[in-house]
Order: structure tokens, then sequence, then C-alpha cells
């Protein structure tokens, strides 16, 4: 029990080590629960001693639930958060005004905030219609005739002044800007890339087999994830005050590596086909005198994985330097695909057999050049606007 305490307590002390010294995850994740809090608090004060509202707890809890990780973001959830609470407490009231505090009344109310949540508009805070009418309902139920409409209406009240602190403590206190999520996104898939290209590699020279069928089934999750991460950048702008400033001007659009992550996507996709084409070729019995194009084979997808591996790097403020890095890579990747295209004529391959790989592995290598290309020249145009 004391060894796992003392992992623990390392594990948690190198986590705040990481969050004081390095501007990753930890440190945001540091800041949006220091901020999150300052928010409730805030929320908390003005509702309870100024306001000594009869409950002051929907402040600082609409406060948490909106602090999200971009301003953006936080925006977003408020608006929809208040159109749920507003939209929920109306139905209550309406139906109870019309019905009763009776539970007849509460069935109905139910049955259609239930219903109203399922709008898509809604997103995520579709849940919060149903909640706010049962919180609307029990205030109507225990508050008396003549104060009904204002307990009522104090809770909307609640719900804007927690969403209102949210955002002007987002604002105030070092709103994030995550322009490193879309770096940090494209290095996922540019790191898969080339643990592919790596495989694939490993098949034409027939050394140990890769770990290709565990990284191609978990293709979809790191696309998933690598555009979660170009979104994320993408909201950290918006409503930001921070782009303003001087040291921040250049991040501002995401055009670049948005084309970029674009490519890689339809690379990785591109390279399930050339491995179902490497291990039919793997199995094939018959063999066609290929050692001379295989091997040229072998060293264009090792130029592709520098390629990837620069991606893999990716630093804005490295960028001009590896955009012309990657523009050379994308020359000789080409220079070399031309050359095992004109192998495979010169050998005579059964390029237009569909029952051999060949034709397949020219087009995929054609293919995965390209998208290369279309990514070097983007962030080359990028670097140059």
């Amino acid at each position: 029990m004391t060894k796992i305490f003392r992992e623990r307590l390392n594990g948690a002390a190198h986590w705040w080590r990481r969050a004081v010294t390095w501007s990753g995850h930890e440190r945001h994740t540091a800041l949006l629960i220091g901020k999150s809090a300052l928010a409730a608090t805030l929320a908390w004060i003005v509702a309870h001693h100024l306001m000594q509202a009869q409950s002051p707890a929907f402040a600082p809890f609409s406060a948490v639930l909106v602090m999200q990780t971009t301003v953006y973001q936080s925006v977003l959830h408020s608006l929809r958060y208040t159109g749920a609470v507003v939209v929920g407490v109306a139905v209550q009231t309406a139906l109870a005004l019309a019905l009763g505090p009776g539970w007849p009344a509460f069935a109905l109310v139910a049955l259609v905030t239930l219903g109203i949540g399922r709008w898509a508009k809604l997103g995520s805070q579709g849940a919060q219609v149903p909640t706010a009418a049962f919180f609307a309902f029990a205030t109507f139920v225990t508050a008396g005739p003549g104060d009904r409409l204002a307990d009522l209406g104090q809770i909307v009240l609640l719900v804007l002044i927690g969403c209102a602190t949210a955002t002007v403590v987002h604002l105030a206190l070092v709103p994030p800007m995550r322009h490193r999520s879309a770096e940090f996104g494209i290095g996922i898939l540019a790191r898969a890339f080339a643990g592919l290209l790596a495989d694939a590699v490993s098949i034409l020279r027939e050394e140990q087999r890769g770990e290709e069928r565990t990284r191609l089934d978990h293709t979809d999750v790191l696309i998933a994830q690598a555009r979660a991460d170009l979104r994320t950048a993408q909201d950290s702008v918006s409503f930001n005050p921070r782009r303003y400033l001087r040291g921040h001007r250049g991040h501002t659009s995401f055009d670049g590596y948005a084309t970029v992550l674009e490519a890689l996507v339809r690379t990785l996709y591109q390279m399930a086909s050339l491995h179902r084409s490497l291990d039919q070729w793997h199995e094939e019995r018959e063999r066609h005198g290929d050692g001379a194009f295989l091997r040229n084979y072998a060293r264009f997808l090792d130029a592709l994985r520098e390629f990837a591996q620069v991606l893999g790097d990716l630093d804005e403020d490295r960028l001009p330097g590896q955009a012309r890095r990657l523009g050379r890579l994308a020359e000789e990747a080409g220079a070399l695909r031309h050359e095992l295209a004109e192998e495979a004529v010169r050998q005579g391959l059964p390029l237009a057999d569909p029952s051999r790989p060949y034709g397949v592995l020219v087009v995929e290598a054609t293919r995965l050049w390209e998208e290369c290309r279309r990514a070097s020249d983007a962030l080359r145009q990028w670097v140059e606007s």
C-alpha cells in the first residue's frame, strides 16, 4: 500500500512539474480548473451574498458547466445552455399554471421537455431542458402563489449570471490560444503514416513483419482525434482577444494545417490499400523477376517515411525551414516514383492484370506521392502568404 501511494504521489508531482514547466495538456488543464473554481466562487458571491437568491447554487453550477477549453466553445455552450434553461422553465411554467402543481402536470412537463431536449440544435445541452424544468417545478410547488413567477424568473437570472461570469473570467485570465493542437493532430497522423510505411518496407525486403494490422485498425480513431485537435485550434482563435497581440498574429488561420491534415487522412486510407496489395504479392507463388522493382519501391517508401517524420515534428516556429525541407523531400520521392514506374515497364511486369498487385502498387505510389506534394505545397504557400 505504501509503495502504491508513493508511486501515485510521484505521478502527481510529475504532473504538476509538467504543468509548471511546459505549455502542454497539464498546464491547460490546471488553468481550466483554476478558472472554473474562480468563476464558480464569483458566481456564488453574487447569487448568495448580493442577491440572497433562494437557489444560489444555480449560478456556480452554470459557471462550471459552460467553462470549456476555448472561449468560443464556452460562448457556444453558454448560449445553448441558457436557451435550454429558458425553454425548460417556460414549458414548466405554462403547463403548471394551466394544470396546477399535481403529478399529471409533472408527467406532461417531463414528456414535453424530454422531447425538446432531443433537438439537435441544443447539442449536449439538450439534457438541461428537462433538468431545468424539474427544478423549476420543484420551485413552483414550494413557493407561495404570489412568489412563483418571481422565483422562476430568478432561476433564469442565476443561470445568466453563471454563464456571464464564466465567460468574463475565461476572457480576462489567459484565454487559451491552442494553435499547438493543430500541430499535435498532424503529428498523430504523420507518425502513423511513417509507421505504416516502415511496415511496408519490411514486407518488401522480406524482413520481420511489423505492426501494420494494429496500426490500420486504429486509423479511424487517430483521424477523429486529429480532426478534433484541429477544431480546437480553430475554435481557440474565435472571440479571443489574444489573437490581436503581436506574438499571436501569425496563428489566426489554420488553412495550411487543414490541407495537410486531410492529405494525411487520404494517405492513411491509401496505405490500407497498399498493404492489401503487398499481402497479395507476399502470398503469390509465381514471381516475375521483380527484385529491382521491389527494391526501388522500398527506396520510394523510405523517402516518403522521411517526409512523414518531418511532418510528425511540425513546429510553426520552425515552419519556413521545415516547409523547404518537405519540398525537397517531395521532389526526391517524385524522382524515385518515376524510376520505379520505368523499372516496372522495363521488367515487363503485368501491370494491367487485375489478379496481380503490381499495377495497384504503381497507382498507389503515384497517389501517395501526390498527397505528399499537396501537403508540401500547402505549407509552402501558407508560409509565403
